[in-house]
């Protein structure tokens, strides 16, 4: 049975592999998220006026909502961007079982 929520999903990325584990790494020691996945993807944007294209790394952070603000304040105090990529996506509906492993996780 799926179930409405106060879960997200938060984006963020990262320009290498280490930077990627070392953000995913502390979100879940310091119990801000119950799960990060790490995405190999490819990214075009504008930076400084150019068409920038880079590889990046997406993480998809799984947390409750209300951890958003430790997660933006740790993200902007240990990413190497000077603007990086926050996003929350709600979770509107979710296997509560899952919901409930989240919150566990998290508290």
């Amino acid at each position: 049975m799926s179930v409405e929520s106060d879960y997200c999903v938060i984006m963020t990325t990262a320009g290498s592999q280490e930077e990627a584990d070392r953000l995913a790494g502390a979100l879940v020691e310091q119990r801000l998220a119950a799960c990060v996945q790490i995405i190999g993807i490819n990214s075009c944007y504008v930076w400084d006026g150019q068409v920038q294209k880079e590889p990046e790394l997406l993480l998809l952070i799984k947390t409750q909502s209300e951890r958003y603000e430790q997660i933006e304040q740790f993200i902007t105090q240990n990413h190497s961007y000077d603007v990086p990529e926050i996003v929350q996506l709600p979770i509107s509906r979710g296997l509560g079982g899952y919901l409930s492993w989240i919150q566990e996780h998290t508290t």
